[in-house]
């Protein structure tokens, strides 16, 4: 993308994400001028992905809070909750913070442990202070957390946004400790693949590999295991766009990418116990692709894992 033509979509952005007021000619937005704003932001974000122009401030901060429907910031809970110190899963929050992102530059020059520690802490005490829902600390959240404090200008907002995500988008993951959404997901992930590509299902099952075994990291953190942390950002403005559910056919969509190896490899897992570079663009187009091929009813299933408590119907046998 051009400087000029960056400059064009990031003014696009801007005009969509600015209050009624913040020009002349605005005025108070009606529910469906909303709706088509939406729209149109996730469509930029589909084509163009989010720009960042030099000398312009980004715009990520602004259109993940939109995606997530973060409009308050409580920071007086917040702070309330990183008064408390340690919380009863401190240690578990250390063993994982310490290796969070290692071997990134980028993201150990802008984020320092102590703030991703303080911001998991608040976390575990907000839920164990609401007692609405048992969430609690597991390993993963580290992960689903780091990204966050990259991309926000304040430890605040990553904070809401982390707990918007987690509450709301992907609370079948966390409740409890037994992570049973993302199970769930690594099952719909053996049966999407068995649909879109049967041969490589078969073969991956005739080495004993299931989605379970070589893809739960990559289904519990959507994706953010996978380095690098500049194509995970990328890939996440598309899943928090269109929906985190996506993100099981973005780990076919990387199974895909690699298919030729795979299908030539009697060990395959010696390839799937790292994947490859993230390559976010790729992964969406073959992503988008994908969506075509999944039947409704799995769909549904798609859709509701990560939210809702699921039974994943077999396949007919053949299909």
């Amino acid at each position: 993308m051009s400087r000029s033509h960056a400059v064009d979509v990031y003014d696009q952005l801007a005009a969509l994400l600015s209050p009624p007021g913040a020009y002349p000619a605005a005025r108070y937005r009606s529910s469906s001028e909303i709706a088509d704003g939406l729209k149109r932001i996730r469509r930029i974000i589909l084509t163009e992905g989010i720009p960042e122009p030099e000398g312009r401030p980004s715009l990520r901060p602004r259109i993940w809070k939109l995606m997530l429907k973060v409009d308050h910031l409580g920071a007086e809970d917040y702070l309330r909750f990183v008064g408390l110190g340690p919380s009863s899963v401190s240690l578990k929050i250390k063993e994982d913070t310490n290796r969070t992102f290692r071997t990134d530059s980028l993201f150990q020059g802008r984020v320092q442990e102590a703030m991703l520690i303080r911001l998991l802490e608040a976390f575990a005490w907000k839920s164990q202070c609401s007692g609405e829902r048992s969430f609690t600390y597991v390993q993963g959240m580290n992960a689903l957390a780091a990204p966050f404090l990259y991309v926000m200008p304040s430890q605040l907002e990553a904070y809401a946004c982390f707990a918007a995500l987690v509450e709301r988008g992907v609370p079948q993951f966390v409740l409890g400790t037994n992570t049973e959404g993302a199970i769930r997901g690594a099952e719909i992930l053996d049966k999407c693949l068995r649909i879109v590509d049967p041969e490589l299902y078969e073969h991956l099952r005739d080495c004993h590999l299931t989605g379970q075994i070589y893809a739960f990291p990559s289904v519990l953190t959507m994706c953010a295991c996978t380095p690098p942390l500049e194509e995970v950002i990328r890939l996440w403005d598309f899943l928090l766009a269109f929906g985190v559910h996506l993100n099981i056919l973005c780990i076919i969509a990387q199974l895909l990418l690699i298919r030729e190896d795979l299908m030539a490899s009697k060990s395959p897992m010696k390839l799937l116990r790292t994947f490859p570079p993230l390559k976010a663009r790729a992964v969406i187009g073959i992503t988008l692709a994908l969506v075509k091929d999944i039947p409704e009813d799995v769909y549904k299933e798609l859709v509701a894992h990560p939210v809702h408590p699921v039974h994943i119907a077999p396949l007919p046998p053949g299909m």
